[in-house]
């Protein structure tokens, strides 16, 4: 659903791959209760559970006395292997074998039901387009692919932004300290650079305030890039420029 209703942006939509997606989606999803159904359908408790009360019991011998309602009362304990009512009779036993085995036939039924379907999706499946099913296995895993990248990036982001406000506060706190020493050329203020800060920086990419992350963030859901790294990103440059006391520039350098 997020990539069918998704703004079209610079991305087109592939109905494939929507499909490819929720066709993978249901089947990851339907895997687990699959196999807890024909569990419980194989060991049968439940279908006794459920059904003992509906048994013909024309089939059986050695039915407890009872008519009406007490002879339902009777059957609806057919589960219960402590009951008294079933002392030294085997009327238990078969009826609860009788539904059981109702029980694993249909269980078994489903499971060669599920792998006739799959065998037959495997023998048919070199009939049709195998170049367009890698095409669409392709995209779908790249879109997968693509947002958990972009949700890592956005957290080594988030984790630098966060360490750049605690120590902006920090040293907001510190009071003004003035040191005097002696300049040489080896340490002038225009050579002197922090490798750290530069490396934190360049993490950031120059998203440095609450309301470029806002943008960034939707502009990612309502126009994501296209899809051809051949083109360059435009990477913005900073121009320094030199001044006189006058305000008359002197010179720039990028």
């Amino acid at each position: 659903m997020e990539e069918y209703v998704r703004p079209l942006g610079k991305r087109t939509k592939n109905p494939a791959v929507v499909k490819f997606l929720l066709s993978s989606m249901l089947q990851r999803a339907l895997l687990a209760p699959m196999v807890w159904i024909l569990m419980t359908l194989l060991d049968g408790k439940c279908f006794i559970c459920a059904f003992s009360m509906n048994v013909d019991l024309k089939y059986f011998t050695g039915i407890p006395n009872g008519t009406g309602l007490e002879l339902i009362k009777i059957m609806a304990k057919v589960p219960c292997k402590e009951d008294v009512i079933f002392t030294n009779t085997s009327f238990r036993k078969a009826v609860s074998r009788y539904v059981r085995c109702y029980s694993q036939a249909i269980g078994w039924s489903i499971l060669l039901f599920f792998i006739f379907l799959g065998a037959v999706g495997r023998v048919l499946k070199p009939c049709f387009n195998h170049a367009t099913f890698l095409q669409t296995r392709y995209w779908s895993n790249y879109l997968d692919i693509e947002q958990k990248l972009f949700d890592e990036t956005c957290v080594l982001h988030a984790r630098d932004f966060a360490r750049k406000c605690v120590v902006q506060f920090f040293e907001s706190m510190r009071e003004d300290t003035t040191l005097r020493m002696p300049l040489s050329s080896a340490l002038r203020p225009n050579t002197i650079r922090n490798e750290y800060g530069e490396e934190e920086e360049e993490r950031l990419h120059g998203i440095t305030r609450q309301d470029q992350v806002d943008h960034l963030l939707q502009t990612w859901y309502e126009c994501k890039p296209e899809l051809d790294v051949t083109k360059m990103a435009y990477k913005p440059k900073v121009c320094i420029t030199w001044e006189d006391h006058n305000g008359k520039a002197l010179f720039s350098e990028v």
